[in-house]
């Protein structure tokens, strides 16, 4: 699972997933190379970050296996929604440092906390904008997603166990991490009618 717009062609042999990945730039051993075996993105999706729509699913040629390195994410329920201030986590290897030039070597990971629809749809937040098939998290000036983080998760622990929550999607242009404009993420639990159907027609 991934965002829409980190799709650039529908040609799968273009693409390969790695999992288990942490330093881009040297082999750890833990990682999995996974050929891709088709793309598929949601039919509604335009280009448009503010429409929203903004994820496409891969599939796999071989199957992905818990090793250790890798563990296997479960999707939240059906149109669950998040408590304000819930605090989830944001990984990738986005832009970091204060001027936001930085591309690290290894995978960053930062708590995040949730903000809900009601304050991030405000006019000094995201406004209209923020849409109800999206979730919000960050907005705190201090931490939050960045270019290179698009299409990574939001990841929540809750009943037990890690769900993904989110799926990196936009923030604000230029400085990342600014006041009431917090990283916006797909919201995975609106989408999850599309989700099994499009994996069990695939």
């Amino acid at each position: 699972m991934t965002a829409a717009h980190c799709i650039s062609s529908l040609d799968a042999a273009l693409y390969r997933v790695v999992v288990g990945e942490y330093n881009l730039f040297e082999y750890d051993g833990s990682e999995q190379f996974v050929r891709v075996e088709k793309i598929i993105v949601h039919p509604e999706w335009n280009g448009d970050l503010g429409n929203g729509n903004d994820i496409a699913l891969l599939k796999l040629a071989n199957p992905i296996y818990d090793n250790g390195f890798v563990e296997i994410a479960n999707l939240p329920a059906p149109n669950e929604m998040l408590p304000h201030d819930f605090t989830c986590y944001i990984t990738g290897w986005g832009l970091i440092g204060y001027n936001k030039a930085v591309v690290p070597d290894i995978l960053q990971v930062a708590p995040i906390n949730v903000v809900e629809h009601s304050v991030c749809s405000r006019p000094d937040w995201w406004g209209s904008l923020a849409l109800q098939s999206m979730v919000c998290a960050g907005g705190d000036g201090y931490i939050s997603g960045c270019q290179g983080d698009s299409g990574g998760p939001l990841s929540c622990f809750t009943d037990g166990v890690w769900r993904v929550h989110g799926v990196v999607s936009y923030g604000p242009a230029g400085v990342c991490n600014q006041v009431s404009k917090p990283t916006v993420f797909t919201r995975v639990s609106y989408f999850e009618d599309w989700l099994f159907s499009a994996m069990s027609t695939s």
